[in-house]
């Protein structure tokens, strides 16, 4: 046994008997730090200030037995670690398995051997201190694992930002769009889950996750040509026709990007913004011509955040909008462009959209992460 080991530990003897409390205290004071203590009500009082390593505690005690105290100890979040091994001149199978259910480590007879009484506590000491390496290994292996997943998940969003700034760079028409729409959604989905619209649906999403990935709402316009994605005025039926398959278009990447990484949330959203968000409520919308709750909730939702800010935006071929206006539109869309539910949830943060709509023509920083937006 390592004395200079054992002797910082401290081990709390409970008894009623004086007799025994001196037997204890002798056979153990070489070895640990001990506190003879007559009562369980003592006990307390010393937990209060100290926490042993160990509890040595008699079952027989007027006043408050050991049974009475172990369950007291289990109840208490901060004693509960502490081991107890009971201390009774019962022998009978019962006794001994109503001690353990209750929590005790070990079950030791009076009198009892010095030396089998020694062992069992050096024994027991041992696992609870390796069960503390074990715990602090296990707290800082997560502390680790939860570092590099945060290092993954900063990687992931870095390149989710990227191949969004990358659409805006080529559609040099829509600058601050992919910022403006995730700050519209992220005021739409909050307001929407705590008034309780669409909540069986909703309240599993991770918003951390969720905003983040309408970034790529429109990566499909990719694919679209410079001369259709910057003509200066507007398109023709044949060149309308090529933009909007920038819906399937951003599906198809998104699907990509899941063959080649495990399945992840954000991805499942992304594909849901990218792929429905020019669809409408009355089902005359594209690219699949979906109506109602067909049309999947965050294509419903983006709807309205990528329509207003159509609106307040400027274009080669139209002036901004008043914002009085653009909200006008959109609550003349319910039930016709948009779900009418969620222009329930517009009116409740029309201001919201009003001051984002300001700090950008206010001139504003804008950023597309994440972090320092929401």
């Amino acid at each position: 046994m390592d004395a200079k080991t054992t002797l910082r530990q401290t081990v709390a003897v409970v008894d009623d008997n004086i007799t025994n409390l001196k037997i204890a205290r002798s056979i153990l004071s070489e070895h640990y730090d001990i506190y003879a203590l007559p009562s369980a009500t003592v006990m307390f009082e010393l937990l209060q200030k100290i926490i042993p390593d160990l509890i040595l505690l008699d079952i027989e005690m007027p006043e408050m037995s050991g049974y009475e105290a172990i369950r007291k100890l289990k109840a208490d979040a901060e004693l509960r670690r502490i081991p107890v091994i009971f201390l009774t001149s019962r022998s009978d199978e019962g006794s001994e398995l109503e001690g353990l259910s209750l929590g005790a480590i070990d079950y030791v007879t009076k009198p009892f051997s010095a030396a089998l009484l020694l062992k069992r506590i050096h024994n027991h000491l041992l696992i609870a201190s390796q069960e503390r390496k074990l715990e602090d290994y296990n707290r800082n292996l997560e502390e680790m694992v939860n570092q590099k997943a945060e290092k993954i998940l900063k990687l992931q969003f870095g390149i989710l930002n990227g191949v969004a700034e990358l659409v805006e760079f080529r559609d040099k028409k829509t600058g601050g769009h992919i910022v403006r729409t995730q700050r519209y959604l992220n005021l739409l989905v909050k307001r929407m889950l705590a008034d309780g619209i669409y909540l069986d649906e909703a309240s599993s999403w991770d918003l951390a996750f969720l905003i983040p990935s309408a970034q790529l709402h429109d990566v499909g316009k990719i694919a679209i040509s410079d001369t259709i994605l910057n003509k200066p005025g507007k398109l023709t039926e044949e060149e309308f026709a090529i933009m909007k398959t920038h819906a399937a278009r951003g599906v198809e990447a998104i699907e990509k990007i899941e063959e080649e990484t495990q399945e992840h949330s954000f991805l499942s959203h992304a594909k849901c913004f990218a792929g429905y968000h020019h669809e409408k409520w009355d089902g005359s919308g594209y690219p699949n011509g979906l109506a109602g709750e067909d049309i999947p909730l965050q294509g419903r939702l983006m709807a309205i955040a990528d329509v207003y800010d159509a609106l307040i935006s400027a274009r080669p071929y139209k002036d901004p909008m008043p914002l009085d206006v653009a909200k006008s539109i959109i609550l003349d869309g319910e039930g016709r462009h948009f779900d009418p539910a969620l222009i329930n949830v517009f009116r409740g943060v029309a201001d919201g959209f009003e001051e984002i709509a300001l700090g950008h023509r206010g001139g504003d920083a804008f950023t597309c992460e994440w972090s320092k937006q929401l």
